[in-house]
């Protein structure tokens, strides 16, 4: 467990490691607190409070039980959910926020590698005036570089991951503690009374004040993401030994330094740092923040996967860089538009303080609807009593709204932006899927069942060329258009016929032997139907490597596979708005290639074109 739990430092803490650059500075900024002892040891006790009911109670303690099969995330969650709870309005709308809280993530996977990336880099200006001017082209340098890189994968790179977040916990803590000695009364903080007492004496600037607090617990979702990849266990003992110490450590000693010395609030993590170490530390900072983004990166990568996979988004190119482990992937077109984004925001934004504005409305909206999810799953998958359910999440609950609510006055100055791109991809996801339904009810009302056009096949005396055809077709009784189509023009049906389905579970992983499931209809015909986990990458191929039907040899590289390959066009008629079926057109003409998607052998497929009226 030591070895894994090391490894989640690399991964799992990037972006709750990085926070103390940037947070407690942007709780006085951004709430205009006093700066005196007690808004330092308040600020200090709610962050306190934070991390100790955010993520060791909410996030360790409770939601990370709430795995999919070992699987976390909020659309693990969802999906869970889904599959637990019968098929009501309330059960929809509570998918539905679960595709918002989704959505909402890719904007935290926007904003974190800029504002990380950008607060690492201004510590040059500890160093040297001489250098402001430099900030913003090194930090969209370093941004360019990170993306760059992307195609190889995390492979090679993560190998030092976890050694410099280590070096990086161990940094801060020593900086929080050189200051801590100098002030221990800060240690009192630990008592929520200091939080409280800030509040009795200046709510309306402590409650604005929230919401930039609110940063230091912007890694909780990543923790619940990342459990497949590390296990419960691991980020427990990880979090309680190195992170969560590492990071009260500085908190309480940028605290204990802005209580003793008010002029240090517009950088109080460098001015904790001696002058000869300030350049050594805006480098360790920097690495320290790649690899935060890196984190955020990798989950918009995975994140995309299981959205094409549930079929919330078009199918698009995934590249694998490793043999080893099949999570680690690349996405082009994912990586090019974040790499936009991100300079786009550093550039427009200019400021890490600017940046921290649009920063924390999208995660929080996230967590309160973790939050209602979980209820959801406490009662429903393990049996919770309402009296138990509400008891236990109804308090941490609260605390997301409230964070929430001392968010949404940043939504005018820049927090609109995530919520515009959660907005955006919410619409995008649901008129796929939408559109998608649509489809195939168009496809499926002129279908004919398959022991009918078999029937007819045979009554024709249909040609049998030797060798072995598949067609996919997402269908149960019915038969494949393609399938229709080649006995209409080529009177042929090859001597082996396999009319496949592939079919995504609710589930992250199906077993190897629940992969395969066939049924003989005769004379040599078959439908198949395989079964992939919203988390597993389709190979058609390798799943029929083990189908011989009838003690039949069947090589599926010889075989040839028919696609149908429906084009939708907008038309009146009854489905949805003509401007979502336009849109639909659009992002089916994006998608990528189903030959590519499945893995099938290129050289071995044929398209069959439909047009279908939506």
């Amino acid at each position: 467990m030591i070895p894994t739990a090391f490894g989640t430092l690399g991964i799992v803490y990037g972006d709750i490691g990085t926070s103390p650059l940037y947070a407690f500075r942007e709780a006085f900024n951004h709430g205009d607190l006093r700066l005196d002892e007690t808004s330092a040891f308040g600020t200090a006790s709610v962050v306190f409070w934070a991390l100790v009911l955010v993520i060791s109670v909410k996030y360790i303690a409770l939601v990370m039980r709430a795995d999919n099969q070992g699987e976390g995330g909020i659309l693990a969650l969802t999906a869970l959910v889904a599959s637990r709870s019968s098929a009501t309005k309330v059960t929809g709308a509570l998918i539905a926020l679960g595709i918002f809280g989704t959505a909402l993530l890719y904007g935290d996977g926007l904003i974190t590698p800029a504002i990380s990336v950008l607060s690492a880099v201004e510590g040059l200006e500890q160093v040297t005036t001489a250098l402001d001017s430099w900030i913003i082209p090194i930090a969209v340098a370093i941004l360019i570089a990170l993306f760059l890189v992307q195609p190889r994968g995390t492979t090679g790179i993560a190998k030092v991951f976890s050694p410099v977040m280590v070096l990086w916990f161990v940094f801060i803590a020593v900086l929080g503690v050189s200051q801590i000695v100098q002030s221990p009364g800060v240690l009192r903080a630990i008592w929520p009374g200091y939080a409280v007492s800030m509040f009795v004496d200046q709510p309306l600037d402590a409650f604005i004040a929230l919401g930039s607090i609110f940063l230091v617990v912007t890694g909780g979702e990543a923790l619940y993401a990342d459990m497949g990849h590390f296990g419960r266990k691991s980020i427990q003992l990880s979090w309680y030994v190195i992170v969560f110490p590492a990071l009260i450590a500085n908190y309480f000693g940028q605290a204990a330094l802005m209580a003793r010395e008010p002029a240090t609030e517009e950088s109080p993590f460098f001015e904790m740092v001696p002058e000869a170490l300030l350049v050594p530390s805006v480098i360790l900072a920097t690495a320290a923040t790649v690899i935060a983004s890196q984190a955020l990166i990798s989950g918009a990568f995975s994140l995309t996967a299981q959205a094409i996979q549930l079929d919330y988004l078009p199918r698009l190119e995934i590249r694998h860089t490793s043999s080893d482990q099949s999570g680690q992937i690349y996405v082009p077109l994912i990586n090019w538009l974040l790499m936009a984004g991100c300079i786009a925001l550093v550039i427009g934004f200019r400021t890490s303080s600017n940046l921290a504005s649009a920063y924390g409305i999208a995660v929080t909206t996230t967590m309160v609807i973790t939050a209602i999810l979980f209820h959801r799953c406490a009662r429903d998958n393990w049996g919770w009593p309402l009296w138990k359910a509400n008891l236990i999440v109804t308090p941490l609950l609260l605390v997301d709204i409230a964070f929430f609510s001392a968010n949404v006055p940043k939504i005018p100055t820049g927090g609109w932006l995530p919520l515009l791109v959660g907005v955006g991809l919410v619409v995008q996801m649901t008129t796929w899927r939408k559109g998608r339904q649509i489809v195939a009810d168009r496809v499926q009302r002129g279908r004919r069942p398959i022991a009918e056009v078999l029937d007819d096949a045979r009554a024709t005396g249909v040609h049998r060329p030797s060798g072995a055809a598949v067609y996919m077709f997402k269908g149960s009784e019915g038969a494949p258009p393609a399938l229709i189509t080649n006995l209409a023009h080529n009177h042929a049906l090859h001597e082996t016929t396999v009319v496949l389905s592939v079919d995504t579970a609710e589930t992250p992983r199906v077993a190897p032997e629940d992969r395969l499931h066939a049924r003989d209809l005769g004379d040599g015909v078959y439908r198949l139907v395989i079964s992939y986990g919203f988390m597993e990458d389709p190979d058609v191929v390798d799943a029929l490597s083990g189908f011989a039907p009838n003690g039949i040899e069947f090589d599926p590289l010889k075989a040839t596979y028919f696609i149908g390959r429906e084009t939708p066009f907008a038309t009146e008629a009854k489905g949805m708005p003509i401007w979502r079926e336009k849109l639909f057109e659009v992002l089916d003409r994006g998608a990528a290639s189903a030959a590519r998607f499945f893995n099938l052998p290129r050289d071995r497929v044929f398209e069959v074109g439909t047009q279908v009226e939506i």
